[in-house]
């Protein structure tokens, strides 16, 4: 088994609403996100002896998340506040997207490693807030 991995960066903005921090504030982060990916070796074609050629997985994640998230309002589609906001940026022609869960760096990367598992053989998402502040996510083993 070999894993492979690539790195990715998007700008996005998103509150906490409820937070008992200055996070339930708007504010914005560059996001640096990194997909692993493991699986065996191609056997035959032009991509023989590799996982996956890095331009495919590119493509994927670019389609499936950076495009999205990157400078949109990142929020939590079952809090009312959130969707408050988001509907007036929208009224307004401003990106936005929703997440079934709190857009904390944990409810992110379990979003995006269960949003590319349905395209790509994902086994650790690491997605970083800040310079010095991460979460790893990756399927418990059985």
């Amino acid at each position: 088994m070999f894993k492979i991995a690539k790195e990715f960066q998007f700008d996005a903005c998103h509150m906490l609403d409820g937070h008992n921090g200055k996070c339930h504030n708007l504010h914005g982060h560059t996001y640096r996100l990194l997909v692993e990916i493991s699986d065996e070796l191609i056997t035959n074609g032009s991509s023989a002896d590799m996982v996956m050629d890095y331009a495919d997985l590119k493509l994927i994640v670019n389609q499936q998340i950076v495009d999205q998230l990157d400078h949109a309002f990142l929020y939590h589609q079952d809090s009312a506040n959130e969707c408050q906001i988001a509907t007036l940026l929208q009224q307004m022609q401003r990106k936005v997207f929703a997440f079934p869960c709190r857009t904390t760096a944990e409810g992110m990367s379990k979003f995006i490693f269960d949003r590319l598992s349905h395209f790509l053989p994902v086994s650790m998402i690491k997605l970083w807030e800040t310079p010095t502040s991460y979460c790893e996510y990756q399927r418990s083993e059985k």
